[in-house]
């Protein structure tokens, strides 16, 4: 039932926050035609992704009761299994723009790391103080 719990809370963070990205930022600033550089790419992208997924990590790893947090396998899947899931479901559904050689693939994989990482350092450093 935990990790169910901290499933439930990062789903509602990821979509939530995905949300305002993409009504705030992606929406109004990038439009239909797409990012025009690398660059703006990663700063109206990528980055907002990034805090996506670093606010999805932290809240699912936040709920996740004490027994379990003790052991790293399990705290690992409840604060990221969200985050992966929503990225295996990305890739699914839009092939054609994450083809396995591009570099949106890559740089989506790599924001899912880093703010996986990035979650549950704050994660830590908020429960250990």
């Amino acid at each position: 039932m935990a990790l169910i719990r901290s499933w439930a809370v990062g789903i509602v963070v990821l979509v939530v926050s995905e949300y305002l990205q993409m009504t705030l930022v992606y929406g109004p600033l990038v439009g239909p035609a797409g990012v025009g550089s690398f660059g703006a790419a990663v700063a109206l992208v990528h980055l907002p992704n990034l805090l996506c997924v670093v606010l999805a990590t932290w809240a699912a790893a936040r709920v996740h009761p004490e027994p379990g947090r003790q052991v790293p396998v399990r705290h690992l899947a409840a604060a990221c299994a969200v985050p992966a899931a929503a990225q295996l479901l990305t890739v699914s559904l839009r092939w054609d723009v994450m083809s396995a050689t591009g570099a949106a693939l890559w740089m989506s994989t790599g924001v899912l790391l880093a703010g996986c990482a990035v979650g549950l350092l704050l994660d830590r450093l908020v429960w250990t103080s």
